[in-house]
């Protein structure tokens, strides 16, 4: 069966005919799709080996490739392949995948990092909140949800952080921005008789005791699991 190597390594599966394959993500088109090179091997570890030294390769080949007037688009793809990919949890992984290519690179990706402005920035927020929605529109409307405009301005924030850190850019054009408040949720607790009904039904799904562990003592998931 295939498994998943540490984030930001790639990925080695057996394939169907014995042999194991590794592939990588090496860089993206012009529609924001990832590009991707395999290697393949009769061992696992011979695999892994070829993978280690492809993606070592094509680090090195986009580090030569950055500079102040690369495409934002392109910048964001290496800061998140190289610096952010490697921290985040799987899903928090497909979050911010989905922020990149469904939202930032199709409306700014094309602009020079180093001609990137607040002003640029403040009108990507604004078609996100009057019409950024890619489905679902008919349930929710055309416009995405303040949530979702926040964590696209956090992303962008984050990458351009980087630039500066990294001498590409003198200031952060993210700084300052104009957000949609943050709204905290209203908090839904059960009554009595529908916390009955839910640890009824659990009961018959063979989870009662996962969740009567968790109602009494409020463990967060992993620990849930875990236990």
């Amino acid at each position: 069966m295939a498994k998943k190597r540490k984030s930001g390594t790639g990925t080695v599966r057996q394939r169907s005919d014995g042999r194991w394959e590794g592939r990588v993500v090496i860089g993206y088109d012009d529609s924001g799709l990832p590009k991707t090179k395999n290697v393949l091997a009769k061992t696992k570890r011979e695999c892994q080996e070829k993978l280690k030294t492809l993606t070592e390769s094509m680090v090195g080949r986009n580090d030569r490739k950055v500079k102040p007037d690369m495409l934002f688009g392109d910048w964001l793809c290496y800061w998140y392949e190289t610096h952010s990919k490697p921290a985040l949890r799987a899903s928090t992984q497909n979050n911010y995948e989905n922020v990149i290519h469904n939202h930032v690179l199709p409306e700014i990706g094309k602009i020079p990092l180093n001609k990137l402005s607040q002003n640029d920035l403040q009108q990507f927020y604004g078609r996100l909140k009057k019409n950024g929605r890619k489905r679902l529109t008919e349930q929710y409307g055309a416009g995405l949800s303040d949530r979702m405009v926040r964590m696209c301005h956090a992303v962008c924030r984050s990458a351009l952080e980087r630039a500066v850190r990294d001498d590409l850019l003198r200031t952060n054009p993210a700084i300052g921005c104009k957000l949609p408040p943050k709204k905290a949720k209203e908090m839904q607790v059960l009554d009595r008789e529908e916390l009955q009904k839910f640890l009824i039904q659990a009961q018959a799904d063979g989870y009662y005791e996962l969740f009567l562990l968790d109602l009494c003592t409020g463990l967060r998931r992993g620990e849930l699991i875990a236990l």
